[in-house]
């Protein structure tokens, strides 16, 4: 792929800034979008900006995608006579996780659909091509045949937030169809990594055991995750810009883990035992999540690289390199 434009927005997220960070090295534009919310601890996303921010090939605009008006300007920019090559759009900015959109649905909405709705409509009326939305395995559910294919039925999300990322998703097909926009859409399967949403569950263990504080454990530990590095998802979320037309495109590991066994892989790397505390299971919690790859290997040629071993490693490492304020992260 030649270099070109990417609106990249999400940049300061911990996948967005990983795609930054690769799409930079291949020599692309990047125009990264970012409101920096408060969601959860804003030196997280300092953290990973300050990795990208002063790239020559790297333009910042701190700004919300729910914010129609404000994000015509770079998005104008970026299509106008300075631009490099052929633009595309990566949206990555969205309000994730499952128990939160429970607690607010509203913002869950106001992002992950009015948002994907505003750029849409920015890629129509500026001629541009390429969309890419990130999406998640959320979708599927409750009681899908395992491992989870792209043709599975996902009318019946479990929160607001699979709804959210539901309805997104349709949107994608309608602009698809009416205007011709090239769309792939990718259902990312519980990503996780160095500089980790405080949120996801690996962080938690991490922070948790490192400083032996109770670790919160939601039903009986043998719930299973098919947790996909955050590398592997950033390589993955580039492949994507390819010309495919309309597609549903997975990402994940292929090896699910049991919540139990990740307890004791970040004990063994930590050095340190868990004081479990176990609560009732969230119902908006899924038993299971397994993605069925084939698609991503025929359609982009991706597979993950990354071990689940070596992808915990790395994580445990720059918790305790950056221990002096990780330790302080509110985990939720």
């Amino acid at each position: 792929m030649n270099p070109g434009t990417v609106i990249l927005t999400g940049c300061a997220g911990f996948i967005g800034c990983k795609v930054a960070e690769l799409l930079l090295q291949a020599g692309h534009l990047v125009v990264g979008i970012d409101n920096l919310n408060d969601a959860y601890d804003v030196r997280l996303k300092q953290w990973r900006l300050e990795r990208i921010l002063h790239h020559p090939g790297f333009q910042f605009h701190q700004l919300d995608i729910s914010d129609r008006t404000a994000l015509a300007a770079p998005f104008k920019a970026a299509c106008g006579p300075l631009r490099r090559g052929s633009v595309a759009v990566i949206n990555l900015a969205a309000r994730a996780g499952v128990r939160q959109s429970v607690e607010d649905p509203w913002v869950y909405y106001d992002t992950n659909v009015t948002g994907t709705l505003n750029l849409l409509n920015l890629c129509r009326t500026l001629d541009i091509k390429k969309f890419i939305l990130a999406s998640t395995s959320s979708l599927y559910g409750q009681g899908q045949p395992m491992p989870y294919r792209e043709d599975a039925n996902t009318d019946a999300p479990l929160s607001p937030y699979a709804a959210s990322k539901k309805a997104a998703e349709t949107l994608c097909y309608t602009y698809h169809y009416l205007y011709g926009i090239d769309v792939t859409v990718l259902r990312y399967f519980t990503v996780y990594g160095p500089a980790g949403r405080p949120d996801m569950s690996l962080f938690r263990f991490v922070q948790w055991i490192s400083e032996e504080r109770p670790v919160m454990l939601y039903g009986d530990g043998q719930q299973s995750r098919d947790f996909t590095f955050v590398d592997d998802i950033a390589r993955g979320t580039i492949a994507g810009l390819k010309p495919l037309g309309y597609e549903v495109i997975n990402l994940g590991s292929d090896t699910p883990v049991v919540l139990m066994d990740a307890i004791r892989l970040v004990e063994e790397l930590v050095g340190k035992k868990a004081a479990i505390v176990q609560t009732p299971r969230h119902p908006a919690d899924v038993q299971a999540t397994w993605a069925d790859i084939g698609k991503a290997r025929q359609l982009l040629g991706w597979y993950p690289q990354s071990t689940f071993q070596d992808g915990v490693g790395a994580l445990v490492r720059w918790y305790h390199a950056n221990r002096e304020w990780t330790r302080d992260v509110a985990t939720g």
